[in-house]
């Protein structure tokens, strides 16, 4: 791994994706969601027709789709097939189904082996669940974005239409406990992390905070 290497982990609506376009901006750095890959998995098996309770079918077929994700802080693409998919993995339909192709240890396999290419040249800002922790445990800057319940569905709420902080609360702790429990690669603060809680900050504020702990790491 050359260059720099920023993991980004946390849970939904910690803010870590405005947070990790914006440090990746500020210092001249590529940025990977790797969120955005398993996204772009659940987007196929849905598509495909593929039994979402049915991880042996799910781990069948994960080495079909062809996914390539950019690495452009302003615009960070996603395609399956060579079909830009970057809205339609922000839909409920992915949302909802996610966690449970996630949690399957060949797709995790496949998406981290693909996650570490990209890492591999370096100047880069990765964000996701595992990345401290298993996809580049050796980055030198590892940091936890955390926020109140409340705050993390707020900011949800705001970005989606037709929902509610309560609806958002909720699907965000299901989300939470399938992330966190699962056998393969769980959601956790890694050895070394920063751990930073971002309820009460704007987004300006975290970005030059993790930008000091960037400063201060290397």
């Amino acid at each position: 791994m050359g260059g720099l290497v920023v993991a980004m982990d946390g849970p939904s609506g910690s803010g870590k994706s405005s947070v990790s376009r914006g440090v990746a901006r500020a210092l001249g750095l590529r940025y990977l969601d790797t969120g955005a890959m398993y996204r772009a998995m659940t987007w196929w098996m849905l598509r495909q027709e593929v039994a979402l309770d049915d991880a042996g079918a799910i781990a069948a077929r994960c080495g079909e789709p062809a996914i390539e994700s950019g690495t452009d802080p302003d615009g960070p693409a996603i395609h399956v097939d060579g079909v830009d998919v970057a809205g339609p993995i922000r839909e409920a339909e992915v949302t909802g189904a996610v966690s449970a192709v996630a949690a399957v240890p060949e797709v995790r396999a496949r998406l981290v082996a693909m996650q570490r290419e990209i890492i591999g040249a370096g100047d880069i800002v990765v964000e996701g669940r595992d990345i401290g922790s298993v996809v580049a445990p050796e980055a030198p800057v590892k940091l936890y974005l955390t926020a109140s319940a409340h705050a993390r569905a707020a900011r949800r709420t705001a970005e989606l239409a037709g929902t509610t902080v309560e609806a958002q609360k909720a699907d965000m702790a299901r989300r939470d406990t399938l992330d966190s429990t699962r056998k393969t690669d769980p959601l956790s603060i890694a050895a070394g992390a920063t751990e930073l809680d971002t309820s009460d900050l704007t987004l300006d504020e975290v970005i030059a905070e993790v930008l000091r702990v960037i400063k201060e790491r290397t």
